[in-house]
């Protein structure tokens, strides 16, 4: 196998239209017969259905634990987005390079493939762990299957450098995230005589006011971490669905809910809260006019925050390699809260800028991908003498 550069790499996996609603299977195919043409053998873990995928590999000893680089390959639509480039070739323009996925975020994982001739030219002393996942941008869900395999072997890795677009700036810390959907069920009857139904919308809004009122309580300066922004847990409502016709009393109303935590905050808290509010205010009088009358919360999906030390071996490697002991902290969720629950200290550290993840005419410039070459480079001299 010939060597490819990042661009061209990046180049080949925007062509890939992973976005998480489909396969990301042409994707990994080609990533596990890249590795395949270096002598580098690659392990898949297939959801359920079979259509996705993580790949893990491992170049260097096996006996020992080492540094994993995270990546995950699904991508965010393009449905109803403005783009003046087509989203998924690859296009260059003033020094930036334009697809979707650039920054969030195969530029990374292109630098880490472009990185394996260095890798493997070098008698590393500590493993490198090539980690790509599927679903990360619904909820973190596919790599789990992979961090539950790695708890069974006997030498986990002793770091995580997930390359989420950073800036190439270590980030050591970044909110969790817990999504419910909650089912609010009424009784239906002509709107003439809405006192004898039970209007799950209405009885919506009263939950969804007191989620505002517990997101206003979270809120408080006592519950401040200065190193976030915001600095304090949020809850927010962004989907509500119900009713049928303005003469009916709605019988049925749902609506999707966020908590995104501070790390040591347990957002499910928040539903719990919600769940009493349900049984001790609203249940009651619904079931005095229809005794069937019900509200059901159910999880969508959730991930842990993190908090790596400053202090930690992670942190400091990756100040080194990226050069900059600016720690900070980041607003979107990565699969770093899941690594480091899993036993993996982890800092996210990546080429791009979030600021142009999901939109429309996403980029990562050639300086920041060049960048993160650099410091996959000085990677391959620190576990050669590690």
């Amino acid at each position: 196998m010939s060597e490819a550069s990042s661009r061209a790499l990046l180049e080949r996996l925007v062509g890939f239209a992973t976005v998480s609603r489909d396969s990301n299977l042409e994707l990994i195919a080609f990533i596990r017969d890249y590795l395949a043409g270096f002598g580098v053998h690659s392990e898949l873990f297939h959801n359920d259905e079979g259509t996705k995928a993580n790949l893990f590999a491992t170049i260097g000893p096996l006996d020992r634990g080492g540094v994993v680089l995270s990546g995950h390959t699904d991508v965010v639509p393009v449905d109803g987005q403005a783009w003046s480039v087509e989203p998924f070739r690859l296009s260059e323009r003033d020094g930036r390079l334009y697809g979707r996925g650039t920054a969030d975020m195969k530029g990374f994982i292109a630098s880490v493939l472009a990185a394996v001739p260095a890798f493997l030219a070098q008698p590393l002393k500590m493993p490198v762990h090539l980690a790509f996942s599927y679903d990360e941008e619904v909820g973190c869900l596919g790599v789990r299957s992979m961090l539950a395999a790695l708890a069974r072997r006997p030498h986990k890795p002793r770091l995580c450098l997930i390359g989420e677009p950073t800036e190439l700036k270590p980030v050591l810390g970044h909110k969790g995230k817990l999504a419910m959907r909650c089912e609010v069920h009424g009784a239906a009857c002509h709107s003439a005589y809405a006192p004898y139904g039970v209007n799950a919308i209405e009885y919506a809004a009263r939950l969804i006011g007191k989620l505002g009122e517990i997101g206003d309580e979270l809120a408080h300066p006592e519950h401040h971490d200065g190193r976030f922004d915001p600095p304090f847990s949020t809850v927010q409502t962004g989907v509500i669905k119900g009713g049928r016709a303005l003469n009916i009393v709605p019988e049925e109303c749902e609506f999707d809910f966020e908590v995104r935590a501070l790390p040591g905050f347990e957002a499910q808290v928040v539903a719990d809260q919600l769940q009493t509010y349900a049984e001790a205010e609203l249940l009651p009088r619904m079931r005095t006019v229809n005794a069937a009358s019900a509200i059901r919360l159910r999880p969508l999906s959730a991930y842990p925050g993190l908090a790596t030390p400053a202090a930690s071996e992670a942190a400091q490697l990756v100040a080194r390699l990226s050069g900059s002991d600016d720690f900070g902290t980041v607003a979107f969720g990565t699969e770093g809260g899941l690594f480091d629950q899993a036993g993996i200290p982890t800092v996210v550290c990546g080429p791009g800028s979030m600021e142009q993840g999901h939109k429309p005419d996403e980029f990562v410039s050639v300086e920041q991908l060049h960048g993160c070459d650099a410091m996959l480079r000085r990677l391959v001299e620190y576990l050669a003498q590690a």
